[in-house]
């Protein structure tokens, strides 16, 4: 089998194509966090789910930009970590209340 660009975007170490994979920890923990800021909406609890939210997304983004199984993978956690530090650039310069 040729090891084109094309393979090695979207198919990991045993030839399989992956565009999607079951949630991880850090995903499942941000996507329960998330959901936990609409309950409670002001105040500390939502600081601190926030916080939470925030710190597994990053994990994610972490663990897949240097762990992903292929490039797309990789890719995905990249648009991820750029995405969290642009929304938290724009909210502390007060662009987005």
């Amino acid at each position: 089998m040729e090891n084109t660009l094309v393979d090695k975007t979207f198919r990991d170490s045993n030839g399989n194509i992956v565009l999607a994979q079951k949630p991880n920890l850090p995903l499942i923990v941000w996507i329960v966090t998330s959901l936990l800021t609409l309950v409670f909406p002001t105040g500390t609890i939502n600081i601190v789910l926030d916080v939470l939210a925030n710190g597994s997304l990053f994990t994610w983004a972490w663990l897949e930009l240097f762990q992903g199984v292929n490039y797309f993978r990789r890719a995905l956690g990249l648009f991820a970590f750029i995405a969290i530090i642009a929304s938290k650039f724009i909210n502390y310069n007060g662009l987005i209340n």
